[in-house]
Parts: structure tokens; sequence; C-alpha cells
């Protein structure tokens, strides 16, 4: 019996968590009564005892939460954005290298990836590793998420009877290009300059679409859309949880959606346009594989059970 402690389990991605590792039979989640989850000792005795603790806080709060943990030989799960650049932790998305599946099983310390840059790098890291896209690439990003992304507080503003129009319509943020998520994106794909990023939020609860678009004949290369597409299935051939598709088969009526992977853990990469641009497209559930599925996905690993279990794929 492997036991799992969740702090933070009242915020979003830790209710989705805690819905999906209750009922697992190997698993004995820990709750602390309401009155104690904001008291340090109960929290770190509660780490002593556990295998894994996963951290679904706030940034400052996941910081301190490291700190509270020193010493009680806890692996932990990061889901904030707290460390996921830091040296010492390792990037929990198994895909995205060969190698990394290992480095996550091995892991105390593994930081999910946030669902915009976890997107980004499902797109750009397999261009780098091929040597098609440089270092110093100048490049724009487009995502389309649901409202879920952004919280309790957003979940309720979106859902609330009396909420204005402007609801109704997909909103651009981030309008002063600081995102968070942008020193991760650098960081994991190893580029020079951040990208031009124009993150939407839209009327729908869960599901988003990260966009690049390309220009080919800017990248280091010579390569046509078919060959950037096998370019793609080759990165990703024998994995479960990403898969290569067309737009004719994403979007057989011309439009593509950003949320028909609402509930589910993997992830599609969609290759469209022509042999001058290029749109790559990575959709998924920005609550599954872009927080808690990515999540359960690392402990499954990091606990050495199967890695799909409990994951809807």
């Amino acid at each position: 019996m492997h036991i799992i402690f969740i702090d933070g389990a009242q915020g979003t991605t830790g209710l989705r968590l805690r819905e999906r590792l209750t009922g697992r039979t190997e698993l004995c989640v820990m709750e602390l009564p309401k009155d104690l989850r904001k008291d340090a000792n109960a929290r770190r005795a509660a780490m002593q005892e556990a295998e894994i603790t996963f951290l679904c806080l706030p940034d400052d709060a996941a910081r301190e939460s490291v700190r509270l943990a020193e010493g009680t030989g806890t692996r932990m799960i990061d889901a904030s954005t707290a460390h996921r650049t830091a040296p010492d932790w390792v990037y929990g998305f198994p895909e995205l290298l060969p190698s990394q599946r290992e480095k996550i099983a091995g892991a105390d310390k593994v930081a999910v990836p946030g669902c915009h840059a976890g997107g980004f790098a499902a797109l750009i890291i397999p261009l780098r590793q091929a040597g098609v896209l440089a270092a110093d690439a100048l490049l724009s990003c487009f995502s389309i998420t649901g409202y879920s992304g952004g919280g309790k507080g957003m979940i309720a503003e979106y859902e609330s009877p009396g909420r204005t129009a402007e609801y109704g319509a997909p909103r651009q943020y981030a309008l002063g290009q600081s995102h968070k998520h942008l020193r991760e994106m650098c960081c994991v794909c190893g580029l020079n300059s951040a990208p031009v990023f124009a993150p939407i939020v839209g009327d729908f609860p869960c599901g988003m679409a990260v966009n690049v678009p390309l220009h080919l004949q800017s990248l280091e290369r010579s390569v046509d859309i078919d060959g950037l597409r096998a370019l793609y299935k080759e990165h990703y051939a024998g994995t479960r949880a990403i898969r290569v598709t067309t737009a004719d088969k994403a979007a057989p009526d011309g439009f593509l959606s950003a949320n028909p992977f609402d509930g589910r853990d993997d992830m599609e990469i969609i290759v469209c346009g022509n042999n001058e641009r290029v749109l790559v497209t990575a959709r998924f559930d920005n609550l599954g594989k872009g927080a808690s599925g990515a999540a359960v996905q690392c402990m499954n690993l990091m606990l050495d059970l199967p890695e799909h279990e409990q994951l809807a794929i």
C-alpha cells in the first residue's frame, strides 16, 4: 500500500487529483481535517508518513511546503509553477524526451508542466531535437483554453448567473507579454527568446488547443509538411498518450475545436497547412494532460505502477 498526501486538496487540481486517486486499492490517500489543512505541524507529519506528496498550491505556498518537507523523506510532485525550471526538479512530461520517463521514475522531486507550456513544449521539442528549429528562433504562439484553468475564482465568474456578456466571447489575456509560463516555455525548449504569446480563455470548462504557426522557409533545414508530420510521428512513436494526426481527421468540417479532449489524459498533435506555412497544434484537456492527469502519470512511474493506470487514454 502506497501512502499519498495531497497538500492543497481543495483547489481545482487538488480536487481532480483526489477524485482520481480515491478508490485505487494500491493507494491510501491521507486527508487532514479542515481545521488542520494550514497547520504546519500537521502537514509535516502527513509528509513524513507519505511516500508521495502532491503540491496543489499557489507558488509561494508550494515553496513553503518544500521547505516544510525537508528531512521527511517524502517524494514530491508539484503542480504549481514554482519549480518547473528549477535544476534539481525533473520536468514531469514522460513523452517529451527519450530519457524523461526514466528520470521521472527515479526522481524525488517532479514538477508537472503548465498547461500552455506543456502544449508548447510538445510542439517545439521535437523540432529542436531534430535540428529543424534553432535556439534563436523567433516564434509566436496562441493558446485557447477552457475557463477551469483559471481555478475556482474564474470558474465562479464564468458560471455566475449574473455574469456580463463579455464572458460569452473568447477573451485574450496576459496582454503585457508577461505570462508566468513564458519562462518555462523558454527553459524547457532551450529557446533564447520567449515567443509572442497570446493566451485566450473561452466559454467552455475544459480543453485547450496550443498553436504555433511556422514559415517552413524559416526552419534550419528544408522540410515540407509531410516531412514535418513524419518528424512528429517519429518523435512520439511508441507512446500511448500522444498521437499525431492531420487536419482532415481532427477537423473534418474545417473547424478545429479546443474541447474534444475534455475528460481525457492524452494529447493530439495536429499538423495542418501547406508547404509554405504550417500550423501545429497540441490539443488536450487543461486539467488532464495539462494538470492532474499528468501528475497521476508521474506518480505511477515513481511508484513503479502501470504508467497509464487510472488515466483516460
